[in-house]
């Protein structure tokens, strides 16, 4: 197949894309895939994706890397035939499972950005320190909730602690961490001496569980489970079978829309007044940008800051908002970066 000419790069802005999205006369499908597997030349691939993906105008956040490729993205209605039988003529994405969203108002994505790293999710860990192809085993929604059922099981959920706050499964322990490179060890001391129980792991769509319960097989821990399709496919296998809903809140997306509903309890609280809210938003000041859950009171109220630190920062010039950001790139990106979560609670 002969490649077409075309930019490899998006040149427009928010504002622009923001706009023509909002024209479209279609509907788009989100949806989320990934694969683990020997891709030999990822900047070439991602070249060659990247053309093909833009003919179908996907919009949308791609990872490659010599691993494999993590992919989240959006394609319109009208084009989700011709492209997912286009899938087969890319050796690396034959039969690759898609998970549709739950939820889906059509914005999840406004670009195309097709990005080669080191590794499509990074663990924090040497390459090659545990064998990331012998993982746990893949359960079906009904699989899973049968097992949660047995006292005696232990269910981790290998998301970040934001997650976990507006929405998870009943009884699953979390590593409270911010990313996932902080998860393995953290998940790995709260299972110390539990190797010979049976292990449940989920995530949002199953490419955390893979390296998770790949390294926990590799600490030594016997019974690894994990459940497959991550929360996206258990919503819809529960939905599509009757089976019960085990899981509670929302579940966290990392796009535009910021979560899907899997049930209607609200299990977490505005960070600015304490009323129950599962709605996230980032700090307006770029410079914070902090991911915080703010009701719409509350937004309205704070204009999307997370602080009144925050509030009056942004109306600094220019030159007042640099030195600023000198003063704390002297102090530490990472120190500040800590202290930017109890700034909220000034605001109660």
């Amino acid at each position: 197949m002969k490649e077409k000419k075309i930019a490899l790069f998006n040149k427009l802005g928010r504002e622009e894309l923001e706009e023509e999205l909002n024209n479209e006369p279609f509907k788009r499908i989100t949806v989320s895939l990934y694969r683990y597997v020997n891709i030999k030349n990822p900047e070439l691939f991602r070249d060659v994706l990247y053309g093909r993906w833009a003919e179908f105008n996907i919009k949308g956040r791609i990872y490659l890397a010599k691993e494999g490729i993590n992919a989240q993205f959006s394609c319109p209605e009208n084009n989700w035939d011709a492209f997912t039988k286009s899938l087969k003529d890319l050796d690396y994405l034959k039969n690759v499972p898609l998970k549709v969203a739950v939820e889906d108002d059509g914005k999840s994505f406004i670009k195309l950005t097709i990005k080669v790293r080191h590794k499509i999710l990074a663990d924090g860990m040497d390459d090659g320190s545990y064998d990331t192809s012998n993982v746990g085993k893949h359960l079906t929604a009904a699989e899973w909730n049968e097992q949660m059922a047995d006292p005696n099981t232990i269910i981790v959920d290998v998301r970040n602690h934001y997650e976990n706050e507006i929405g998870h499964f009943k009884g699953a322990i979390c590593a409270e961490s911010d990313t996932f490179k902080e998860d393995l060890p953290k998940i790995h001391d709260k299972l110390k001496g539990k190797e010979d129980q049976k292990i449940l792991l989920y995530c949002t769509g199953g490419i955390r569980c893979e390296k998770t319960s790949a390294f926990l097989k590799h600490e030594g821990f016997e019974d690894v489970n994990q459940l497959h399709g991550g929360i996206i496919d258990y919503a819809r296998q529960i939905e599509a079978q009757g089976l019960e809903n085990n899981f509670i809140g929302k579940n966290f997306v990392f796009d535009e829309r910021r979560g899907e509903r899997i049930s209607d309890d609200i299990i977490s609280s505005c960070h600015q007044c304490g009323k129950p809210c599962d709605e996230h938003t980032n700090c307006h000041y770029l410079d914070c940008n902090l991911l915080f859950i703010q009701c719409k009171k509350c937004k309205t109220k704070y204009n999307d800051y997370c602080s009144t630190e925050c509030s009056s920062n942004s109306k600094l010039s220019l030159d007042e908002q640099k030195e600023l950001r000198r003063e704390r790139e002297k102090e530490g990106l990472q120190e500040y970066s800590k202290s930017l979560r109890p700034k909220i609670n000034r605001l109660k």
